[in-house]
Protein backbone atom coordinates (compact mmCIF):
# COMPACT_ATOMS: atom_id res chain seq x y z
CA UNK A 1 0.00 0.00 0.00
CA UNK A 2 2.57 2.55 -1.08
CA UNK A 3 1.69 6.18 -0.69
CA UNK A 4 -1.33 5.38 1.44
CA UNK A 5 -1.73 6.57 5.01
CA UNK A 6 -3.55 4.37 7.47
CA UNK A 7 -5.42 5.65 10.52
CA UNK A 8 -6.09 4.14 13.92
CA UNK A 9 -9.13 1.90 13.68
CA UNK A 10 -10.14 -1.45 12.26
CA UNK A 11 -9.76 -3.32 9.00
CA UNK A 12 -8.85 -6.72 7.61
CA UNK A 13 -5.65 -8.69 7.19
CA UNK A 14 -5.81 -10.81 4.04
CA UNK A 15 -3.51 -13.83 3.94
CA UNK A 16 -3.19 -15.61 0.60
CA UNK A 17 -2.46 -19.27 1.23
CA UNK A 18 -0.48 -21.74 -0.84
CA UNK A 19 -2.30 -24.56 -2.59
CA UNK A 20 -3.20 -27.36 -0.21
CA UNK A 21 -3.38 -25.12 2.89
CA UNK A 22 -7.17 -24.89 2.97
CA UNK A 23 -9.07 -21.88 1.67
CA UNK A 24 -7.00 -19.84 -0.83
CA UNK A 25 -7.63 -16.63 1.11
CA UNK A 26 -8.01 -16.06 4.83
CA UNK A 27 -9.46 -12.83 6.22
CA UNK A 28 -8.52 -11.88 9.78
CA UNK A 29 -9.89 -8.95 11.83
CA UNK A 30 -7.20 -6.26 12.10
CA UNK A 31 -6.75 -3.32 14.44
CA UNK A 32 -4.59 -0.40 13.24
CA UNK A 33 -2.22 1.35 15.67
CA UNK A 34 -0.55 4.07 13.62
CA UNK A 35 -0.61 7.12 15.89
CA UNK A 36 2.17 7.47 18.44
CA UNK A 37 -0.29 7.01 21.29
CA UNK A 38 -1.89 3.86 19.81
CA UNK A 39 1.50 2.31 18.97
CA UNK A 40 2.78 3.00 22.49
CA UNK A 41 -0.30 1.36 24.04
CA UNK A 42 -0.36 -1.61 21.62
CA UNK A 43 -1.47 -4.78 23.39
CA UNK A 44 -0.35 -3.64 26.86
CA UNK A 45 -2.69 -4.77 29.59
CA UNK A 46 -4.80 -6.97 27.32
CA UNK A 47 -5.40 -10.62 28.09
CA UNK A 48 -6.37 -11.53 24.53
CA UNK A 49 -6.47 -10.14 21.01
CA UNK A 50 -9.21 -10.67 18.43
CA UNK A 51 -7.32 -11.17 15.18
CA UNK A 52 -4.19 -9.07 14.78
CA UNK A 53 -2.79 -5.63 15.59
CA UNK A 54 -0.78 -3.66 13.01
CA UNK A 55 1.83 -1.22 14.36
CA UNK A 56 3.02 1.23 11.71
CA UNK A 57 5.65 2.49 11.38
CA UNK A 58 7.56 0.00 13.50
CA UNK A 59 10.84 -1.86 13.24
CA UNK A 60 10.88 -3.58 16.62
CA UNK A 61 8.63 -4.28 19.61
CA UNK A 62 8.83 -5.23 23.26
CA UNK A 63 6.59 -7.25 25.53
CA UNK A 64 7.19 -5.42 28.81
CA UNK A 65 3.85 -5.09 30.59
CA UNK A 66 2.22 -7.77 28.43
CA UNK A 67 0.07 -10.45 30.00
CA UNK A 68 0.37 -13.05 27.25
CA UNK A 69 2.89 -14.41 24.75
CA UNK A 70 2.43 -13.07 21.22
CA UNK A 71 3.41 -13.83 17.65
CA UNK A 72 5.24 -10.96 15.95
CA UNK A 73 5.60 -10.65 12.17
CA UNK A 74 7.91 -8.02 10.72
CA UNK A 75 6.76 -6.63 7.35
CA UNK A 76 8.65 -4.58 4.77
CA UNK A 77 7.11 -1.62 2.94
CA UNK A 78 5.44 -3.97 0.42
CA UNK A 79 3.87 -6.08 3.23
CA UNK A 80 6.14 -9.04 2.63
CA UNK A 81 6.84 -10.94 5.84
CA UNK A 82 10.53 -10.66 6.76
CA UNK A 83 10.39 -12.80 9.92
CA UNK A 84 7.94 -14.26 12.43
CA UNK A 85 8.77 -14.93 16.05
CA UNK A 86 6.94 -15.71 19.28
CA UNK A 87 7.74 -13.47 22.23
CA UNK A 88 6.94 -14.10 25.89
CA UNK A 89 6.16 -11.22 28.26
CA UNK A 90 9.09 -9.11 29.48
CA UNK A 91 11.28 -9.28 26.37
CA UNK A 92 12.80 -6.76 23.97
CA UNK A 93 12.69 -7.77 20.30
CA UNK A 94 15.64 -7.17 18.01
CA UNK A 95 15.13 -4.42 15.44
CA UNK A 96 14.70 -5.64 11.85
CA UNK A 97 16.48 -3.36 9.40
CA UNK A 98 13.98 -3.41 6.53
CA UNK A 99 10.89 -3.65 8.73
CA UNK A 100 8.32 -0.87 8.28
CA UNK A 101 5.31 -2.51 9.94
CA UNK A 102 4.78 -5.08 12.68
CA UNK A 103 1.83 -7.46 13.10
CA UNK A 104 1.05 -8.82 16.55
CA UNK A 105 -1.33 -11.67 17.36
CA UNK A 106 -1.90 -14.33 20.02
CA UNK A 107 0.93 -16.87 20.20
CA UNK A 108 0.45 -19.62 17.62
CA UNK A 109 -2.08 -17.72 15.52
CA UNK A 110 0.24 -16.77 12.66
CA UNK A 111 1.34 -20.34 11.98
CA UNK A 112 -2.33 -21.30 11.72
CA UNK A 113 -2.99 -18.45 9.31
CA UNK A 114 0.00 -19.32 7.09
CA UNK A 115 1.92 -16.13 7.91
CA UNK A 116 5.63 -16.96 7.54
CA UNK A 117 8.81 -15.42 6.15
CA UNK A 118 8.43 -14.69 2.45
CA UNK A 119 4.61 -14.61 2.49
CA UNK A 120 2.85 -11.50 1.30
CA UNK A 121 -0.15 -10.13 3.20
CA UNK A 122 -2.66 -7.47 2.26
CA UNK A 123 -3.79 -4.77 4.67
CA UNK A 124 -7.34 -3.54 4.02
CA UNK A 125 -8.53 -0.48 5.99
CA UNK A 126 -12.02 -0.70 7.50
Amino acid sequence: MRGRRWRDGHGTLVVRRAEGEGEPELRVPLEFAVSYRARTRGLLGRTSVDGALLLSPAGSVHTFGMRMPIDVAYLDRRCTVLAVTTMVPGRLGLPRLRSRHVLEAAAGAMAGWGVRAGARVEIVPG
